[in-house]
């Protein structure tokens, strides 16, 4: 029987440090880089990240997992070993990843996305005494910790913040790829929108679909979609896209007035989308790297997480960044949006 656990309090110690992606899912070794450390005398930990489509460097839902895996090596010592997935990837190159990773004696083993959930369920069977992560997923196994979140909650506050800020009440929302995972943002999103104006027009398209995950990879579609919803009268853009909303927020800062709000890490303050960082209205920060790090160092303590474990609106698993100052004057009205979603007087859907 799986168990809910709390926040420990590691999260609660780190949550200010997180900044978050969105999410993605896919998968055959893309890049196979590795970067070590000290050892710290045989203390540390040997840490396998398998990525998910875009990697280390994709400003987004990879580089938070990355982020978490990173403080905790600089804590602990120890190694990280990075496999990173093509989006041509089939079930059976996933599960050789993870494989690799645990034949290599790397624990824990962590698969960075929900495309990794069935190859884990098997691989996690056969290397009992490994214990294994997955962001966004939840795998049913005693020796796996299902890191989760409420990416509709998180998305609700970026449709609020929306069409408070949308001049012309017409937003737009991009998603990677239509699995449910991506729907559950436009679910909060557009609820949030229409909420808050009843009057407001929402654009939706999605990049790629089905089993195609070039969608959390492609700047250049982000790019074009984003310029679509421009054309057609959108002046604010929430993208959930992985390293595709690159695409999109360069777009966005090509019209005067229009906004874009990023997802997963705080993107106003990621320096390769600097230049385009007085577009960035906000970002829906999905805290990927405080999971991940409360993960490895449960491992470490000798005291591995287990069970689904749910970062929450309420226990800051996601929250809407203020870096630029875009939102403060309109936080009053977010804050109490975020109060009624977290005492249950909102529901927050999960489906469009």
């Amino acid at each position: 029987m799986r168990r809910v656990a709390k926040l420990s309090a590691a999260c609660i110690a780190t949550a200010a440090l997180a900044v978050t992606a969105t999410a993605c899912g896919s998968t055959s070794s893309d890049n196979n880089s590795s970067s070590s450390a000290s050892s710290g005398g045989g203390k540390g930990v040997k840490i396998g990240l398998a990525f998910d489509v875009g990697g280390r460097g994709d400003r987004s839902f990879n580089d938070s997992a990355a982020r978490g895996a990173d403080k905790a090596k600089s804590e602990f010592g120890g190694d990280i070993k990075e496999l990173t997935a093509k989006t041509s990837d089939t079930e059976a190159d996933r599960e050789q990843r993870l494989s690799d990773l645990a034949d290599a004696g790397y624990n824990p083993v962590i698969g960075v996305g929900f495309s990794y959930a069935a190859s884990m369920t098997k691989v996690a069977a056969k290397y009992p005494k490994t214990s294994f992560g997955i962001v966004d997923s939840v795998v049913d196994a005693k020796n796996v910790d299902s890191i989760t979140f409420t990416e509709e909650q998180g998305s609700y506050l970026a449709g609020v913040a929306a069409a408070l800020k949308s001049k012309d009440h017409h937003v737009g929302f991009i998603g990677g790829v239509d699995v449910p995972l991506i729907k559950k943002f436009e679910a909060g999103y557009v609820q949030g929108a229409k909420a808050t104006d009843k009057k407001i027009k929402v654009d939706v398209q999605y990049l790629s679909h089905g089993s195609d995950m070039s969608g959390f990879a492609s700047p250049d579609k982000g790019k074009e979609a984003a310029q679509g919803m421009l054309d057609n009268g959108a002046d604010v853009i929430y993208t959930a896209a992985g390293s595709s909303g690159n695409g999109a927020i360069e777009a966005v800062s090509g019209k005067k007035g229009a906004w874009a709000i990023g997802v997963d890490s705080d993107q106003y303050n990621i320096p390769g989308l600097a230049k385009y960082k007085n577009a960035i209205l906000t970002s829906m920060v999905k805290n990927v790297d405080v999971g991940v790090y409360d993960f490895i160092k449960s491992v470490h303590d000798g005291k591995p997480l287990t069970g689904v474990n749910a970062y929450s609106l309420a226990k800051g698993g996601v929250s809407l960044a203020t870096s630029g100052g875009f939102i403060d004057d309109i936080q009053g009205k977010l804050d109490a949006a975020k109060k009624q979603i977290v005492d249950g007087t909102i529901k927050v859907k999960t489906t469009p």
